[in-house]
């Protein structure tokens, strides 16, 4: 029998369906992500833009965006809410030995959403309700209050990658707790700034791709340019900043967790001169099938040099590094991350090249198909990117320090997997109901568009100043009510 089949078989019932459901909630609430941290960023760069260049359209498109913003943050609260009470259900191991050390980073996190949630509040109360410059000044916390979240999840994170801040006593409990060293690991910088950066350039192909499709049925008009324009530049301009981040966290990989760069690379004995293979797949004897060998390639991307020596999986005991599989998943993962982000580099590139030469956005139709896959393309590198971190450090949940076998619920598979289909279940509803809400609001705010450019002002949408007057009601309409009623600019989407 293969080493794989020996693990499996020493692991509890439970271990599949509880890795399972956190894999399935984790990946689903990762979608939601990268607009929950770099949207505001992206919208209060449109709404700036707006008031410097008095331009009626950047203001629009900054206001409906932070009504897209709250939708998917109730959602995010939702999703990231039943992945931390996962924490505690599925992995009691992990948070009843070593929540006291890295615990600080979920509670940092949930300060961070509490207060996002205030600034979005106030963020939508004030279109039409404050002056521009003060309605604006209140919008610039939401960025940092994001991060603040980020940084929270990601110090748990790494702290699991590379612990540290505490001592063990004699049966194994951690003491002498340092919290700051718990929170900036060797691992915290290089991951942070990669997945901050990896949110913005996300977000902003995600935000982009909307209006790449626009244009490619035919609505190019200043709307729908812009709207394209903003943040496919901030996503532009991300993209090659990742790919440098990306080969400096690979690097720091190679320094702090051998091993599961060795999975990612598919290493099966330490040894200089190591080949790289683009994907194939890891035999339990060592050998690679399939995949594209490129001589003295990993050698000289770890170190700079073919005599660079990488560290093999072999160099630890079986039941201390990922299995044959879980290598090629991570290793697949992490490849198929890496080639995403180089198109995206490059379709950045052909982007700034027009730029700079002719000083307009390309004509080209392939560019917008390209630009339109963007969004989806850079969702899935996120995706790989958390499968090569999370199944490149198995089979510990502390790395080198608990398993995932130690850590997991002592409740029944049967109840898990049960478990899982509800979930499921439900998060097909939650899902499906954001897309009718976002298409619905789509569908009222093409209407409204409709309406004031043929209803009687003659004016196009853009020209309605959410910081100005309404625009006349076309005869027969009922007056205003509600907060907007005998009041100059009213709400009106």
């Amino acid at each position: 029998m293969s080493t794989s089949f020996h693990l499996l078989a020493d692991a509890p019932a439970q271990l599949l369906p509880a890795r399972e459901l956190m894999a399935f909630t984790l990946a689903s609430h990762i979608i939601l992500v990268p607009l929950g941290v770099a949207f505001p960023f992206i919208t209060l760069v449109m709404h700036y833009r707006g008031l410097r260049h008095k331009d009626a359209t950047a203001l629009l498109l900054a206001r409906r965006w932070s009504a897209v913003m709250a939708v998917q943050f109730a959602l995010g609260i939702v999703t990231g809410t039943v992945l931390s009470f996962e924490f505690g259900l599925l992995w009691p191991g992990l948070m009843g030995r070593w929540g006291d050390v890295f615990g600080i980073g979920f509670g940092v996190e949930a300060w961070a959403f509490f207060l996002e949630a205030v600034l979005i509040a106030i963020y939508l109360y004030g279109w039409r309700r404050l002056k521009p410059r003060t309605h604006f000044l209140l919008g610039l916390p939401l960025p940092f209050a994001a991060l603040l979240g980020a940084f929270g999840i990601l110090a748990a994170n790494s702290w699991m990658n590379t612990p540290q801040g505490f001592s063990l006593d004699s049966g194994g409990n951690p003491v002498d707790v340092n919290v700051w060293k718990a929170i900036f690991t060797p691992m915290f910088g290089p991951q942070y700034w990669h997945f901050v950066v990896a949110m913005v350039l996300t977000a902003g192909f995600m935000v982009a791709g909307v209006y790449a499709v626009g244009w490619l049925r035919g609505r190019r008009d200043h709307y729908h340019r812009l709207g394209f324009a903003v943040p496919f530049t901030i996503a532009a301009v991300a993209a090659p900043v990742q790919f440098v981040l990306g080969d400096s966290i690979a690097r720091s990989v190679f320094h702090k967790q051998p091993v599961k760069f060795a999975a990612m690379e598919i290493v099966w004995k330490t040894d200089t001169r190591v080949p790289e293979y683009l994907f194939g797949r890891l035999n339990e004897n060592g050998t690679v099938s399939g995949g594209i060998k490129i001589p003295l390639l990993d050698s000289v991307l770890a170190g700079f040099s073919p005599d660079t020596e990488v560290v093999g999986l072999t160099s630890v005991p079986a039941d201390q590094r990922p299995t044959a599989t879980q290598a090629t998943i991570a290793h697949w993962a992490f490849d198929l991350m890496v080639l995403i982000g180089s198109v995206l580099v490059l379709l950045a590139l052909w982007y700034g090249f027009v730029w700079l030469r002719h000083r307009r956005l390309p004509a080209s139709t392939w560019f917008y198909r390209s630009a339109a896959c963007a969004g989806v393309a850079s969702v899935v590198a996120v995706e790989c990117g958390w499968i090569a971190t999370e199944v490149g450090r198995q089979p510990w949940i502390v790395y080198q320090n608990m398993r995932v076998a130690e850590a997991v619920t002592s409740t029944r598979s049967t109840s898990l997997w049960i478990m899982l289909g509800v979930v499921m279940a439900v998060y097909v509803f939650l899902f499906g109901s954001f897309l009718v809400i976002l298409l619905k609001m789509r569908t009222r705010w093409r209407l409204a568009d409709r309406q004031q450019a043929a209803g009687g002002t003659g004016r196009p949408p853009e020209d309605d100043l959410p910081y100005g007057p309404r625009a006349p009601l076309p005869v027969g309409d009922a007056p205003p009510t509600g907060d907007g009623a005998g009041r100059p600019g009213g709400d009106r989407s």
